[in-house]
């Protein structure tokens, strides 16, 4: 008999509907050519500006638009980009030195809290409420609150829009006549199910879940795209990292015990080396047809369609399943999903898709010249202008995902870039649903992130799963170490940026 998980057609219904009105798109965005020419009456001849950012593929799609912007002003741009290890303490070390090399900072907006209290980044807003170019309007409400604002002033323009979602073969499902997984009992049952059997027609058996698990990587994205979902049940506010009024963690609880647990089991029925997989490893077995099942960003969705894949039009997109318990943050113990525990729930499931990474804004330094500071921003606004932006987010290479309503709820330039209007639909329904839930999870966004997650969360992880040491272990050690940092880093002032960043009153 065939299992219905009905809350995800409701779901991905809402969230289309939800993006495609939240405001009245322009019938028309300006063309490349008119763009140009209205660019050509800023110039910046003899201005240099330096960019760093994430050297593949943001930081190369972004190079892309240099030469049209070189000709059209007279500026001239320079790339200094750098291996998204090395990005975080690259950008860290020109603001702590006062180094101020680089003019243009490309940068996830996880690490906006450091750079807004080091007071490295250039307040923007009035140049984006000046610039009717950039049609900030345009840019959903999600990333304009989180993509490069912080309080009331924006300091980052949005180039890109990351959360996890979960991607699955709808050729597979619909032919052994299974609904997506809602729950992650649901996601576990159908990777078993699909599991060692030939997914690509090669003749080889294949994997019913890919993910990303490669220590000094980005493993903690997989891990806290399931945890969220047990973690946070009360809206985005509530968070999922840590009380807000004590920034007492929440890992070490029964809820964050049962997310390690899943976790732990998707490898049960992943490739072997699975545990050194990097995030292009789990994409490029996806897209040869030998998973199932995998989370990640946008990007999976567009890199489905190049001239290398093996599943064109025969993946569907969903947000990230749920769980039918959520913390009870008074007990430490899970509880059951109901109208009081999980509001936003669906018929006893609560989902709380991912913000993983939230997506990369562009940043001006503040410490450039005042000539510099203003060709920096007008080439940000360039590149993110819809003319290059609505065609950037449909090429995979680019790494860019959709970050504009324009980009969402018109199918059109995903058809010409390959997509049938099937899988368009699939894909930014997806993502639609994600964005507007209001349960979404954002990431961490506090100053020294980077600590929190990859130098603790990373490597304990990276331990349990190698069982190393043990669950309560894992917990324990990552519990105490965020204890130990948030106290070095000072509890309130973490606690304020916490809040802030949840966009709660300090």
């Amino acid at each position: 008999m065939r299992r219905s998980f009905s809350p995800y057609a409701r779901f991905l219904i809402i969230g289309l509907l939800a993006v495609g009105c939240s405001r009245t798109i322009k019938s028309e965005t300006p063309s490349p050519s008119t763009q140009t020419e209205a660019l050509q009456q800023q110039r910046f001849d003899d201005v240099t500006i330096t960019v760093t950012g994430l050297k593949y593929p943001i930081g190369n799609a972004f190079e892309s638009h240099t030469k049209a912007f070189e000709e059209a002003t007279g500026a001239n741009v320079v790339f200094e980009t750098v291996p998204f290890g090395d990005l975080y303490e690259t950008i860290k070390a020109d603001y702590t030195t006062e180094e101020n090399r680089y003019d243009v900072v490309i940068y996830p907006p996880i690490w906006l809290s450091d750079m807004v209290k080091a007071n490295y980044l250039s307040d923007l807003t009035s140049k984006v409420q000046a610039d009717s170019a950039l049609e900030w309007e345009d840019i959903t409400p999600f990333f304009q609150e989180h993509g490069g604002t912080y309080g009331d002033n924006i300091y980052g323009i949005p180039v890109d829009g990351d959360y996890y979602m979960l991607y699955y073969r709808s050729d597979l499902l619909e032919a052994a006549d299974i609904e997506p997984p809602s729950t992650w009992d649901d996601y576990l049952e159908i990777a078993e199910t699909f599991h060692e059997k030939d997914l690509n027609g090669d003749g080889e058996a294949d994997y019913g879940s890919c993910l990303t698990k490669q220590p000094n990587h980005v493993s903690w994205w997989a891990f806290w795209s399931i945890a969220g979902s047990f973690l946070q049940s009360e809206g985005t506010q509530q968070g999922g990292f840590f009380d807000t009024e004590t920034m007492k963690p929440l890992t070490n609880n029964a809820a964050f015990a049962k997310a390690l647990e899943v976790y732990k089991a998707t490898g049960n029925y992943g490739p072997p080396g699975e545990l050194n997989h990097t995030m292009d490893d789990a994409r490029e077995l996806f897209i040869d047809g030998r998973c199932a099942l995998t989370l990640d960003h946008g990007n999976t969705g567009t890199l489905t369609i190049i001239p290398e894949s093996k599943v064109v039009d025969k993946v569907a997109t969903a947000p990230l399943p749920g769980s039918t318990e959520v913390l009870n943050r008074e007990t430490g113990e899970l509880v059951a999903c109901d109208k009081f525990t999980c509001p936003f729930g669906i018929n006893g499931v609560n989902h709380a898709p991912y913000a993983a990474l939230i997506g990369w804004s562009a940043g001006v330094n503040a410490a450039s010249s005042p000539e510099q500071q203003a060709a920096a921003y007008a080439f940000i606004s360039y590149v993110s202008q819809p003319a290059q932006s609505n065609v950037d987010v449909t090429i995979g290479e680019t790494g860019f995902n959709p970050y504009r309503i324009s980009q969402l709820s018109d199918t059109q330039s995903w058809v010409e870039a390959g997509m049938s209007s099937s899988a368009a639909n699939k894909y930014l329904g997806g993502i639609g649903a994600s964005l507007n839930n209001p349960n979404i999870m954002l990431d961490l966004t506090i100053p020294n992130e980077h600590s929190y997650q990859q130098e603790i969360v990373d490597t304990t992880l990276a331990a349990f799963l190698r069982e190393e040491i043990s669950r309560e272990q894992a917990m324990e050690e990552i519990t105490d170490g965020w204890e130990k940092l948030t106290d070095e880093m000072g509890r309130e002032e973490q606690k304020t940026f916490y809040r802030t960043s949840l966009g709660m009153t300090p």
